[in-house]
């Protein structure tokens, strides 16, 4: 297929000859993939396993992917190069990802794709694997967002109350029994983990929350590994290269820390004008007030910036308050770490900044109704803040700025956890295969 690109034109042949059966297949396309699979491709290289890296060219830019492979010093075996709107990013991913297994497969090898998370790549990547009588390996499998019980609560409006209010808030997160299941946000990714789980066979949960959840919903329960999340060892690693970050070379006001970091991305706030303006609101307030603001924006943030004519309202802003920084994504995980060392408070809508957060011990807002890591806020260390009304999201960040109690929240994440991953996965490989055989079933 003329569109998917190869690091060597005789990548099938070199993989045939390789004395392995299993190939272990690490996929990534977004800039989570790429922080949070890589550790995984390092181990297993270290183990001295067959293993390739798959890139299926969704996060294509400099700023999203190039720049932390080359911090990485990686290159993809293949890239799909898959490109346009949802619909055809999933046939394409399918297709062509869908003919590498079967080519794989036709010169004897057992593929075994890593996916991760609640990405389109783990839907539709887990979904080419099983077409082939393949099951994937789930990385961060089992993630299910869960919703507080706003009507048990009483009122969304804790804007307008003092730091007691906003403690009690924090306090009823903190108990498993003020949550309810289901949720179709995040849009898509809430459809896309549940979808990666049909065609998993071996179960990656970063927590024992997420081990009930898949529990709950049928899965085989020697197939689930509460393992911790691998973002726990891409964050260790580039803690070890901070002094080699300019990140403050560049953004000098971030050096001093004292600073709430922003970031707004996901569809369901980017594509509601009542959402987003609830939270770009509440962000102006502050930067007004004199705080500290970094806003890290991205593509969706910028759609919803232009659609809703606040674009050159933002700049302006940035020229006029020089508290306030206003900064595309930047390309290396190191410098991120820099900076996020000296935060004070992390204002997301992120997944993955909120396990960072926990894992960094800084204080997280999650600009959400709900939550598919709950467990930070059941820890303590994430408040949860509905995009209804600007006073109460900036209440909430400013009660959560250096705030002590939350810094102090159990880490949930682990340590070492990519080797944990691979033990697991070599476990299941001593006894059978990811595809459960049919005699493997009958003796169960």
């Amino acid at each position: 297929m003329q569109e998917i690109t190869y690091r060597s034109k005789r990548f099938f042949d070199e993989v045939a000859k390789h004395p392995s059966k299993h190939v272990h297949l690490i996929l990534i396309a977004t800039k989570p993939d790429i922080i949070k699979q890589l550790p995984l491709y390092f181990e297993l290289k270290k183990r001295g396993h067959l293993v390739l890296l798959g890139h299926t060219g969704q996060h294509y830019s400099e700023n999203l992917s190039g720049g932390m492979l080359k911090e990485y010093g990686v290159e993809p075996d293949f890239n799909l190069n898959v490109r346009g709107v949802m619909h055809e990013i999933v046939s394409q991913i399918i297709g062509r990802l869908g003919f590498i297994i079967g080519e794989l497969k036709e010169k004897g090898k057992v593929v075994l794709p890593y996916v991760h998370g609640d990405t389109t790549t783990a839907m539709a990547a887990s979904n080419a694997g099983f077409s082939h009588g393949f099951a994937a390996v789930h990385v961060e499998a089992g993630i299910r967002t869960l919703t507080p019980d706003y009507g048990k609560w009483g009122t969304w409006e804790l804007g307008k109350g003092n730091d007691k209010d906003m403690n009690a808030w924090r306090k009823y997160l903190m108990d498993r029994k003020n949550w309810e299941r289901g949720s179709l946000e995040p849009y898509p990714e809430q459809f896309n983990t549940r979808c990666s789980e049909a065609a998993t066979g071996v179960h990656l949960a970063p927590v024992e929350l997420d081990r009930e959840f898949m529990l709950s919903e049928g899965f085989p329960s020697d197939r689930i590994f509460v393992v911790g999340n691998s973002v726990v060892d891409a964050i260790e690693e580039a803690k070890a290269r901070i002094d080699q970050s300019k990140i403050f070379d560049h953004y000098p006001m971030l050096a001093d820390g004292d600073f709430v970091r922003f970031c707004i991305h996901r569809r369901e706030n980017c594509g509601s004008d009542r959402r987003f303006k609830a939270i770009y609101d509440a962000m102006v307030s502050m930067v007004q007030e004199g705080r500290n603001v970094l806003l890290i924006t991205m593509t969706q943030t910028e759609r919803a910036f232009e659609r809703m004519g606040l674009k050159k309202e933002v700049e302006a802003l940035t020229k006029k308050h020089k508290n306030f920084l206003y900064s595309p994504v930047w390309a290396e995980y190191v410098d991120v770490m820099a900076a996020m060392t000296r935060a004070s408070v992390c204002a997301t809508d992120s997944g993955s900044m909120q396990e960072e957060m926990n894992a960094m011990g800084i204080p997280c807002v999650t600009l959400r109704f709900g939550s598919d890591r709950s467990e930070s806020a059941m820890a303590g260390g994430n408040l949860i803040a509905p995009p209804v009304d600007s006073k109460t999201i900036q209440k909430m960040i400013e009660f959560a700025w250096d705030n002590q109690d939350m810094k102090k929240a159990p880490k949930l994440y682990g340590k070492n956890v990519s080797a944990t991953c691979i033990d697991a996965v070599e476990k299941v490989l001593k006894t059978g295969e990811v595809f459960r055989s049919d005699e493997e079933r009958l003796k169960m």
